[in-house]
This record gives C-alpha cells, sequence and structure tokens, in this order.
C-alpha cells in the first residue's frame, strides 16, 4: 500500500497514475469535505493535458473550464506588444480541477480521506506510519508527500527547506459585470507601469483575472490599493476590477527556491511539497501532473525509483522555479535566465506512458519495486 498525503492537485494525480500502474493507494486530505482550495483559476497548459491524458483523465477537463488558444501582451499603454498562440491550454478554477480529480480518483476505487490532516512521519525498516491531526494512524510500504507549500511532510524529509516571500502580493477575481475588449479563447497579460495583469473572459462572459503588485510580506495592500495602482494605465485593468462585486482573493506569493533532499528510504516528496513555484509561470498545476506520470512509471520501472524520479523531474522544476522568480521579479531582476535543461523530445518520452524513463527497462504494471525494494503489490 502507498500512502498519499494531499488531495488538491498532484495527490489525486498520483493515485490515479498509480492505479493506472498497478499500484495500491489511499489519499489523505486535511480538510474537511468542502473548504478547499476555493477562489483562485488557474491555466493548465498544454504539458499538464498531455499529462493527463496518460493516466486516461484528460476527458475530465475537456468540458471544465473554457480553452485558451492565443495570448495577447499590452502595454501600460494599451498598445499590443505582442501575440503568440497557445496551443492546448484552458483556463479554470482550481477548485473543479480538484474536484474533478478527486471525484475519479473515488470512481476508480482508490480510497480518499477527509479531515486527515499530517501531524508526524515515523519511518521503520518494513513500513512507514502517519498520524494525524485527530488521533488516527495509517501505514504502507511508501509514503507521497503530495501536501502543498507548506508540506507537513516536507518537514519530515528536509525541515531545513520552507517556503520563502517571492516578493508579490497576487489578487485574484471574477467578474460578468465588466466587458473588457476580447477575442475568444485568448488570454490578455498587460505589462501595467505597477501591476503585472491578466484577464480572459469565458464563452458565458465571466471575466476571470489576476494582478500581481510589487509590495512587503503581509503589507496593507488591498482591493483599493490595487485599483489606484491600475488607474493610470490606459488598460482594461482598473475597470475589471471595479467592475468585480463579488470577494476578491489576495494571498502573499511563496515558493520554496530548493530542496536539498526529495524523499527519504520510504518517503518522497512531489508537487508544491518538493517544487513550490511562484505563479508568474503559471505552470504549477500542470508540473504536478507531469510529477504523477513520471513517479509512476519510475515506480514501475525502476529498482531505485526515488532517485529515478528525482533524476528526471529536478533539472525541469528547479528551471521553472529560477524563470518563474525572474518573471516576479521584472525587468531589473539579477535572477539569470536559464535554458530549459529538458528538451521537448525529453519532456515528450517521459511523458509517455508506454516509453521507459531514460535508462530503465518497462517491467510491466506489478514489476517494479519500491524505495525500499519490496516488490510492488497489486
Amino acid at each position: 500500500m502507498i500512502l498519499i498525503a494531499g488531495g488538491g492537485i498532484a495527490g489525486p494525480a498520483v493515485a490515479l497514475a498509480l492505479h493506472k500502474a498497478g499500484f495500491q493507494a489511499t489519499v489523505f486530505e486535511g480538510h474537511a469535505d468542502t473548504g478547499e482550495d476555493a477562489g483562485a483559476f488557474l491555466t493548465l497548459a498544454r504539458n499538464g493535458i498531455t499529462a493527463l491524458a496518460q493516466f486516461d483523465a484528460d476527458d475530465l477537463v475537456a468540458g471544465a473550464g473554457f480553452p485558451l488558444t492565443s495570448m495577447q501582451v499590452l502595454t501600460s499603454d494599451g498598445e499590443t506588444a505582442a501575440t503568440a498562440p497557445l496551443p492546448g491550454y484552458r483556463c479554470l478554477r482550481r477548485a473543479e480541477l480538484c474536484g474533478l480529480l478527486q471525484a475519479e480518483t473515488v470512481r476508480r476505487g482508490i480510497p480518499l480521506h477527509h479531515g486527515k490532516r499530517v501531524e508526524a512521519v515515523v519511518e521503520s525498516d518494513v513500513d512507514v506510519t502517519v498520524r494525524f491531526g485527530d488521533g488516527s494512524t495509517a501505514s504502507g510500504e511508501l509514503l507521497i508527500g503530495a501536501d502543498g507549500l507548506n508540506s507537513a511532510v516536507r518537514s519530515f524529509v528536509a525541515p531545513a527547506a520552507a517556503p520563502r516571500y517571492a516578493g508579490q502580493r497576487v489578487f485574484y477575481g471574477y467578474t460578468e459585470a465588466g466587458t473588457p475588449p476580447h477575442e475568444q479563447e485568448r488570454i490578455v497579460m498587460v505589462r501595467g507601469s505597477a501591476v503585472a495583469f491578466g484577464y480572459a473572459v469565458s464563452p458565458g462572459g465571466e471575466t476571470s483575472w489576476f494582478g500581481r503588485v510589487h509590495a512587503e510580506e503581509n503589507s496593507a495592500v488591498d482591493r483599493h490599493r490595487l485599483l489606484d495602482l491600475l488607474r493610470p494605465d490606459a488598460t482594461p485593468a482598473a475597470d475589471i476590477v471595479a467592475a468585480t462585486s463579488g470577494p476578491v482573493l489576495a494571498t502573499d506569493a511563496r515558493d520554496v527556491p530548493s530542496v536539498a533532499r526529495w524523499s527519504t528510504r520510504r518517503t518522497l516528496l512531489v508537487g508544491d511539497a518538493a517544487h513550490a513555484a511562484s505563479p508568474a509561470t503559471g505552470q504549477g498545476a500542470s508540473m504536478a501532473l507531469e510529477d504523477a506520470v513520471v513517479l509512476a512509471k519510475a515506480l514501475r520501472d525502476s529498482a531505485s525509483p526515488f532517485e529515478t524520479y528525482e533524476r528526471a523531474r529536478r533539472p525541469r522544476v528547479e528551471h521553472n522555479i529560477a524563470n518563474s522568480a525572474r518573471m516576479t521579479a521584472g525587468a531589473t531582476s539579477t535572477v539569470p535566465r536559464r535554458r530549459e535543461p529538458v528538451s521537448e523530445d525529453e519532456l515528450a518520452a517521459q511523458l509517455d506512458w508506454d516509453t521507459p524513463l531514460a535508462g530503465e527497462v518497462r517491467r510491466g504494471p506489478c514489476g517494479g519495486t519500491s524505495s525500499a525494494g519490496t516488490t510492488a503489490r497489486c
């Protein structure tokens, strides 16, 4: 049995991928049945949808949200600086994606328990045991920490690693009252004089938007201050925010720049628990879905799956963290631009379900071994 801590995006995705690879898993989510991931929206990139397809879950998002096929970049003067295609992207609410993945996990017969917040992890020679906040425990051969930015499992695996403030306060909102200029299936990114802003309009007329403001950590920047910063620019951004009558979510952007160790003998970190980036690249969900595929393949094919997984994933996700930090810092950033360390062909091979990971030989759905050297259970 493989235990998975976290029921957001990474946890259910890992469970679904492991299930396809022939492993038994159970998901433990800290939140109650309601209240998780309320508010923010996300863009699911083509690589994320490709990853979903590897464990037969891409149909889940085919009818969710709406497609994005192009991007327009505006200057603070309202002029178009660039346009670019975005093949295979979708815009949807984070809560919607979480709900779809959780429902599919349950539909496939994978146990998923809510209200199970990790408090302690204890490893032995034969298993790993998790103690939850409600006093209950669970034991299995392996534990996958998919419990996000503030991971409790990470505090066991790599206690020195911790989130850092990325330098921006991020706002998210929705409005049906605003009517910004737009084309169907296009996301508009605004290089504002004081705010990095973006919006997309659904076929039903709802505008999803975000704004990123440079600010001190735990600052008093609020919706009213956001409007003050947007109004000097000749863009639709201020009108969009002013037309938002519902809640506006505000949060300090954080990342985890480096986690020296992703695993112990029986415990492994995935998703934001291992490699959280600030939201500038919009790749957090897609990277977590990639993780799920590569981990399932590593457990299926490799005699040292944790090491194989980390070797495949670390270069790409750390590049995303650095790139997102550079974008967050802005034009005056001293963070160097780095070339993507994983080519498109290499990524395609990593994500293709039937292609063994580099240096590995596919053993079949029940032929993998755990990092503890035990035969995988089907």
